[in-house]
């Protein structure tokens, strides 16, 4: 990280004790469409080690966050109120839930604090200031923010690559820090953007090329294999000439990764066989099929087992450095779960530091029961970690170096 950015330890010292510190959290967790309780509970996880910290010092934590995507107004279906309950089991103390964002129950909820507890703000996305285009409106929302604390900690990496006033605007009203979470994240990218051991693998799954095309396109001259699965597959299956039948494929990016297969000729590795379906469906009748010979009427929703074998065999051979973003297959549906789960275990048996990528990949670690200790580090950031490899500028990064 910048030695421009100060992180919680530089808080710490100077003394917290008896101040409102505003902590910026990633608490965007998935939620059951039926009972609304939690599926998921690893960002909450990844926030203690800084809010620990902060209650042990005495400090007043006021922590904010998002939860889906509400349209700028109290939405109950987004509501942070099962994570403030969680929260509380996980800090075996009750954490003070404020039913707004910087109105009469969050200033209350606020001013109510005694030193070394913990409140919960709603949902930041309920006002609409915070994802606001309009500098001036969401700024106005960071000055009512800012007003709830003397300091603010973004420890919210899922966030930093957007321009959103809780985590762009508010560092610039308040002294501001990076939290443990924020800190070890960044420590771990920047390893892979600027000295990995080598071998270093890369695999990458998930739906569409295009969601990737930028990373493979920063990654590909420095990796020395790149692994790719997941229906982004199927596009690079059509440039070199395949049937996939009705499976995902953008075809607008087929000449796209019939380029890329040349430039990385010798690195890229594709599926030789792969999971096909009558429908995508959880009970579709399937079958192990040829890459190059996938049925015109059926859809492939995961790789095949030769497939991860081959891959498994690229990960384990003396590989000391690994990145994984993006599932091999649908993986939600236990018939094609097979492949994410054999790379998944390739990954943890091999003695390489191991990334996991975060969004889906960090999911399918936790919903197929893997040991998170056998991964160098899961990432909570999705999108943020493969911004972050891109190279691009993230705003809350760039925030906490002002």
């Amino acid at each position: 990280m910048s030695a421009t950015i100060r992180n919680l330890d530089d808080l710490l010292a100077e003394g917290v004790s008896g101040r409102r510190v505003l902590v910026r959290a990633d608490l965007n967790v998935p939620l059951d469409k039926q009972t609304g309780a939690i599926t998921d509970d690893g960002r909450i996880r990844a926030v203690l080690p800084t809010l620990g910290a902060l209650v042990s010092a005495g400090a007043k934590v006021v922590v904010c966050s998002h939860l889906g995507r509400p349209k700028g107004a109290p939405d109950p279906q987004f509501s942070l109120t099962p994570v403030a309950g969680r929260l509380g089991e996980l800090l075996g103390a009750p954490v003070h839930f404020a039913t707004d964002t910087v109105g009469e129950s969050a200033q209350a909820t606020v001013a109510a604090l005694a030193d070394g507890e913990v409140a919960l703000l709603e949902n930041l996305r309920f006002n609409k200031g915070e994802t606001s285009k309009d500098d001036a409106e969401r700024g106005a929302f960071a000055d009512q923010l800012a007003a709830l604390g003397d300091a603010y900690v973004d420890d919210a990496f899922g966030a930093v690559h957007r321009k959103h006033a809780s985590v762009y605007d508010v560092p610039a009203r308040l002294p501001h820090v990076a939290g443990r979470l924020v800190l070890r994240e960044v420590e771990v990218l920047s390893t892979l953007t600027e000295s990995p051991e080598r071998p270093y693998v890369v695999v990458l799954g998930g739906s569409k090329v295009s969601d990737k095309l930028a990373v493979i396109e920063a990654l590909l001259p420095t990796v020395d294999r790149l692994l790719i699965g997941g229906g982004m597959c199927f596009t690079f299956l059509k440039a070199q000439g395949h049937e996939v039948g009705t499976s995902l494929l953008e075809k607008d990016m087929v000449e796209t990764c019939r380029n890329l297969l040349e430039r990385g000729a010798g690195k890229i590795m594709l599926p030789v066989d792969v999971v096909a379906a009558d429908a995508f469906a959880p009970d579709a009748a399937h079958d192990v099929v040829p890459a190059d010979g996938i049925p015109s009427h059926r859809v492939g929703l995961d790789i095949g087992p030769e497939t991860v074998a081959g891959f498994a065999a690229a990960l384990r051979t003396g590989t000391r450095t690994i990145f994984w973003n993006g599932p091999m297959g649908v993986f939600e549906m236990a018939a094609f779960a097979g492949g994410t789960r054999g790379v998944a275990e390739a990954i943890a048996e091999s003695e390489a530091f191991s990334v996991v990528g975060g969004g889906d990949s960090a999911a399918a670690v936790r919903s197929l029961g893997l040991d998170e200790k056998s991964f160098g580090h899961i990432s909570t950031g999705g999108g943020a970690s493969l911004e972050y490899l891109e190279g691009k500028t993230l705003p809350g990064i760039a925030a906490l170096e002002n």
